[in-house]
């Protein structure tokens, strides 16, 4: 079989997000789709999902052509979605989730579950996916969970499937099982899509790779054929270094010291569990782990969000253990947090109004009561220009733009002011090599300037890149302090599993 998207055009207001763009996926193949935030993939596969309706183009199934007013006629057409965060309902069964709006019933209209869970199971072991049918999804590890949403798509007879950046929350180790999968999907005859940002993990899976910049596409190539820095550079239209370029760290005074802290998450389930370290001046702390073994009520605690249940959290020696954020943030506090859109900005806020969302009640931007606009317009154009963000005018809401200049813009907020610590979560989740070689060198600008950096990141390779040292979280636990010179992603892999190397 082979799907076809041909002279795809699709415009936003002030938006040319698809360019005439001509793509081919063909069963038994694993076509590669990388691009930098913006540049036109999730736009491209919700018009091939039902989600968009192109302006122009054709979307063509062994050259017919089909068009699909919604998702639910891009299932019936054979084409499956695997999305980046899990569609899955934790208090179900894998069978309950895979089931889901297409429940088998009797002749009496009754849903017949156990059939339900006789064809997860033989999809499972037809494909390799290891799956228990009666297992309940908070009870399963992510590997897992990823591996129900493959069933959930298989089980709707998808002929075409389509990985948005797949491997975001996996271990190395399930990144390995999880291509296993891929290529076990492939050599079944499934047409793969694989959208990532990550060039290492394009070159090893698929069996071609096209690259969107602006809209179009620019080229297209065979693994074999090219290499990491060739890929990168054609994403972003420039050389792109794709080292981390620190020297030595001068670690100095400690400026963050957590002791034996218990955070609870909404539920009241302990999620940090008796944690201690610091954080010195001059230095940059890495937290590596499986997303959900704590990390998120950590850094909510260290940023006032969230009080702990026991312990302590001093900031240069003084104790703020139940400071609210603001206090945090008057302490010289930068928080980068992991989800840009829900915690770092108010998206229907225009730039200008984001930029000092933290900063409009005091100089220069508030005068009593009266809040000096013009003072905040000309920082907003200064810091627009100085990190580089994208923007046709800063009066535009900050949904208009892209998820790396929405990244630019919380960096600059954050490091525009003086400060003595910077946590950072997921501080380049889902953004291309431009935009994080960009961050990379604003993390390690702040700490050669003299800021202690926490980085908390799901991201093994940008930890192990980062750090000075590290630390590996699970189950709520620092269950390993690290030099990350000393130890390969592998060993890193295993402790963030809850095993020893």
């Amino acid at each position: 079989m082979e799907l076809q998207l041909r002279g795809i055009t699709k415009r936003f207001p002030g938006v040319l997000a698809n360019d005439s763009v001509d793509l081919t996926a063909r069963s038994g193949e694993i076509l590669g789709l990388l691009g930098e935030n913006g540049a036109g993939k999730t736009t491209l596969m919700n018009i091939l999902y039902g989600l968009y309706t192109a302006d122009e183009g054709q979307i063509l199934l062994d050259g017919e052509e089909r068009h699909f007013s919604g998702p639910g006629d891009a299932i019936a057409a054979g084409i499956g979605m695997v999305h980046q965060h899990f569609m899955l309902v934790p208090v179900f069964t894998v069978t309950e989730n895979v089931v889901l709006g297409v429940e088998p019933t009797t002749l009496a209209g009754i849903m017949n579950m156990k059939e339900a869970g006789r064809e997860v199971r033989e999809i499972s072991t037809r494909y390799g996916l290891e799956v228990d049918p009666d297992a309940v999804i908070e009870n399963i590890p992510v590997g897992i969970q990823q591996r129900v949403e493959i069933i959930k798509v298989l089980f709707r007879e998808a002929e075409f499937l389509v990985f948005d950046e797949p491997t975001a929350v996996l271990t190395p180790q399930e990144v390995e099982e999880f291509f296993g999968i891929i290529r076990g999907l492939r050599d079944a005859g499934k047409a793969i899509i694989f959208i990532t940002h990550k060039l290492k993990e394009v070159l090893e899976i698929s069996d071609r790779v096209a690259v969107l910049r602006r809209g179009k596409v620019v080229g297209e190539t065979a693994p074999a054929d090219t290499t990491q820095e060739a890929l990168a550079e054609m994403m972003v239209g420039r050389p792109v270094d794709l080292v981390v370029d620190k020297g030595v760290a001068a670690a100095k005074d400690v400026v963050l010291k957590v002791e034996d802290l218990y955070v609870a998450d909404d539920r009241e389930h302990m999620t940090v569990n008796g944690v201690s370290f610091d954080v010195r001046a001059g230095e940059i702390v890495g937290v590596a782990g499986v997303q959900g073994n704590g990390q998120t009520e950590l850094v909510e605690m260290l940023t006032g969000m969230r009080l702990p249940a026991s312990g302590t959290m001093e900031l240069s020696g003084e104790d703020v253990t139940h400071e609210h954020p603001r206090g945090i943030h008057s302490r010289g506090v930068a928080h980068i947090p992991e989800d840009r859109q829900r915690s770092g900005l108010v998206m229907n806020f225009t730039i200008t109004e984001n930029m000092v969302l933290d900063t409009y009640y005091s100089a220069p931007y508030s005068r009593g009561i009266i809040m000096d606009w013009d003072a905040a317009e000309a920082a907003t154009t200064s810091l627009v220009e100085q990190f580089d963000v994208r923007t046709p005018s800063i009066s535009i809401p900050a949904s208009n733009l892209s998820g790396g200049n929405q990244q630019k813009v919380i960096v600059a907020r954050e490091f525009s002011r003086e400060v003595k610590l910077v946590v950072a979560s997921q501080p380049t989740r889902g953004l291309d090599v431009g935009s994080i070689e960009y961050i990379h060198g604003r993390i390690v600008q702040a700490r050669d300037d003299g800021a202690g950096i926490l980085i908390v990141s799901t991201e093994l390779d940008e930890v192990m890149a980062l750090s000075d040292r590290l630390l590996v979280m699970f189950d709520g636990k620092i269950v390993a302090e690290l030099d990350p010179k000393e130890v390969t992603n592998a060993d890193v892999g295993l402790y963030m599993a809850g095993a020893t190397p």
